[in-house]
Parts: structure tokens; sequence; C-alpha cells
């Protein structure tokens, strides 16, 4: 397995629209488990392939709080939801700020496992929110795009705020 470096905001890639995978092999498997390594590394609770710079349809979850609850999906599709709730949502392509959004309570998923059967997957929740964070990602679309203008123009500047922080923290350690 290998750790991939997540990419981060503004990097165009994350803008781009996921191509469906079309082959199910040893190499998209080997996808599955560095996504989850990168994951679990970087402690988030979902990683969608466009967010490595990889242009598939596939994204990993694992929102399990006593033990892990772990999800691979491949060509992940919304087939219906209910419902409404509003979630403080974080990113690892956006790390250091969160915002509260709006999504839908209940979900159900058509996708495909690493060897290519098909299956469903319902949730709520943590789990639903999580699911259509990561598929917004497979669209090209980050959770503050979901925000009015002033609450986006919000959370864009914390980040540009926690990002100059850092870049303080870098020049005190030279």
């Amino acid at each position: 397995m290998a750790r991939l470096t997540v990419l981060t905001w503004p990097d165009e890639a994350l803008r781009i629209v996921a191509k469906p995978v079309d082959y199910f092999d040893q190499g998209l498997a080997q996808l599955v488990d560095d996504l989850f390594e990168t994951m679990y590394a970087e402690k988030g609770v979902g990683l969608a392939a466009t967010q490595v710079g990889v242009d598939r349809r596939l994204l990993v979850v694992d929102c399990g709080q006593d033990e892990r609850e772990p999800y691979a999906l491949i060509n992940p599709e919304l087939e219906s939801y209910e419902g409404e709730l509003i979630w403080p949502e974080g990113c690892l392509s956006i790390p250091g700020v969160r915002a509260d959004v709006t999504r839908h309570a209940h979900i159900v998923v058509r996708y495909k496992d690493h060897s290519g059967l098909d299956h469903k997957l319902s949730a709520n929740g943590l789990l639903a929110v999580c699911l259509q964070h990561e598929i917004d990602h497979l669209d090209g679309k980050m959770y503050f795009d979901r925000l009015g203008m002033l609450e986006r123009r919000s959370v864009l500047n914390a980040y540009r705020d926690y990002l100059d922080t850092k870049d303080d923290e870098k020049d005190d350690d030279v």
C-alpha cells in the first residue's frame, strides 16, 4: 500500500468531473487500498479519488465511531433521498475550516465494489453526509459550493487565515 498526496484547494484537479471506472482489476483494488491508507493517515472519514488526482468515480468512507466500517464505492449514483439535515462539514482538501452544510438526511446509493459487483447502500446521519460530500468531489464540487455567498466567502477567508498561520509556523521553524 502507498500513502497518496491529498490535493488542497485551489488545485484545479478538484474541479474535474471524474470519469466512470470501466476496469475491475488488481490495479483498482490497489487504488482502493491506497485511498483507505491515505484517508486513515489523514484522520478523515471519506476520500474521493479526485482528491488525490485520480480522474475516476471511486470513493472510500469509514464513519465507524467505535470500530471500522469501511466502504469502497465505485461509480456511485444517488438513487433516492429524503429529508434534510444540517451537518458541520470539514474536508481534507480544505483543512482547518468547517461549515454547516444542508444535506439529504436519508439516501440510497447504487454502486459497484472493486470486483464489479452491484450493491445498494442505505445511509442516514454522518454516513449519508459523508457519501454526499464525496460524490460531490467526484462531480467537481466542494462543500462550500453548497453555501450562500456570504458563508462561502467566510469559509474561504478562514481557509486563507489557516494557510497564513501554517506559513507563519514554517517561518518560525527556520
